[in-house]
């Protein structure tokens, strides 16, 4: 792979991704009231059809890494734009129940296949040295996009006009259709081609066999699903109904404290990684959960410590910006991580099967959520999510033990051989690495 080619397809993957970030944040604030109040189908239908991304994703990742590492990631990537444009478009257009319910499935399934088709190219494009910026820069410009698109859809929707919402819908699809056409001019670099590089006749089952005899892979795998639904599954159930029943803010705050989640993404995602990139991933991943722990307790401080409704307010604010603190940590930590314990030939396996984990943890952590909050335990919601985050330190530190050095550390790539991956055997320990 010369740097140059890898350079300019990672350049060429990063704009497309951003502008399909930047369509969805013109509907992802406003799916929900869309569905229940525009088109009248009431909050039920409107949480079915939410509940339907999840759904779709769950039924399609188990087969994505398979025909990725089959027949590449780009051919898969494109064929998910298509189904993500044409579910946007119907969904826009949906006045029906079923047509709702529908539309979100053949999104969401186009959603779901292009977040580990996307990540595989960036991983095909990158070096164990660089993956780490790749993805952060990822990270940044999705979110960029995403919290760009919002602020304009808000310009330009009005819920007394159903048309305005069409508009909406249109131009998400037009956004995937763009992602589809950037990335299809994108020629991934021969050298980091690995499709049809596993064993002959090689099925489903063999690539799970290989995944699940890899115990840090494994390890990861329940370390990702705590993370997830410690995090982004309590954003919009259990944390938004606590901050609105417990710590007495106002909704429309929570579009501000969301906003100072992603402002500091934006604002401190390349700062992090100058300091991440130095340091081990297990141990930037166990500070990440000190960080949540005390996200988590300070969102409690702000329902039970007398205070005031200023006090109140800059608290749930501050929680949001925590977090937004640690998903910045993690980005250019998790995913990197997961490419570079992958055998080559099983990288889309790999990557889709994360993407799986993160579905699940986005599907339970809401349902958890709300619960705990419909039954008005918010003492034991904010203690299982201290204990939660609490979990991701101690597991973070164990991970460690089950990696290689220069998998903990990349940038010690220079300075030690390792031998080529292959999955650990059950109760095996991970290959040695040798000075240079």
């Amino acid at each position: 792979m010369t740097r140059e080619s890898g350079t300019t397809a990672l350049r060429r993957i990063q704009v497309g991704n951003a502008l399909s970030a930047f369509g969805s944040g013109f509907t992802v604030p406003y799916t929900f009231l869309y569905v229940s109040r525009v088109r009248d189908l009431g909050s039920t239908t409107a949480g079915v059809a939410l509940a339907g991304f999840a759904m779709a994703a769950l039924l399609v990742l188990p087969f994505t890494g398979r025909f990725i590492d089959r027949r590449g990631p780009l051919p898969v990537a494109l064929v998910g734009t298509v189904a993500a444009s044409a579910g946007a478009l119907s969904l826009g257009l949906a006045s029906t129940a079923p047509m709702v319910l529908a539309s979100t499935l053949v999104m969401g399934s186009g959603m779901a296949v292009i977040q580990p088709a996307l990540a595989t190219m960036i991983v095909w494009c990158s070096t164990t040295a660089t993956r780490s910026r790749a993805f952060a820069t990822q990270f940044f410009l999705n979110n960029l996009g995403l919290g760009v698109g919002g602020l304009l859809g808000g310009l330009l929707v009005d819920e007394e006009h159903t048309g305005s919402f069409v508009r909406l819908f249109a131009i998400e699809s037009v956004m995937f259709l763009v992602l589809g056409a950037v990335i299809a001019t994108v020629r991934l670099p021969r050298g980091a081609r690995a499709v049809g590089a596993g064993p002959a006749g090689e099925g489903a089952r063999g690539r799970w066999r290989v995944l699940l005899a890899d115990r840090a892979m494994v390890w990861l795998c329940v370390l990702g699903f705590v993370m997830f639904f410690a995090c982004y599954g309590q954003f919009e159930s259990g944390l938004s109904a606590f901050a609105v029943e417990v710590s007495g803010i106002s909704p429309s705050t929570l579009g501000v404290a969301l906003a100072a989640n992603t402002a500091v993404i934006v604002v401190a995602q390349f700062a992090v990684l100058r300091l991440v990139e130095r340091r081990r991933r297990s141990r930037v991943i166990a500070a990440v959960g000190l960080i949540w722990t005390f996200a988590w307790l300070v969102a409690g401080a702000s329902g039970w410590v007398v205070g005031g409704q200023a006090m109140a307010t800059a608290t749930i604010i501050s929680t949001y910006a925590l977090f937004g603190l640690g998903e910045s940590m993690l980005s250019p930590t998790v995913a990197p991580l997961v490419a570079d314990l992958a055998p080559s030939s099983h990288i889309g396996h790999y990557n889709s099967v994360f993407a799986l984990v993160k579905q699940l943890a986005l599907a339970i952590g809401p349902a958890v959520g709300g619960l705990l909050a419909g039954a008005g335990a918010y003492g034991a919601y904010i203690s299982m999510l201290v204990v939660c985050s609490l979990g991701i330190t101690v597991m973070g530190l164990r991970l460690g033990k089950r990696l290689t050095p220069v998998q903990d550390c990349p940038r010690l790539a220079g300075t030690v051989q390792v031998a080529s991956h292959k999955p650990a055997a059950a109760g095996a320990e991970p290959a040695p690495v040798q000075a240079a």
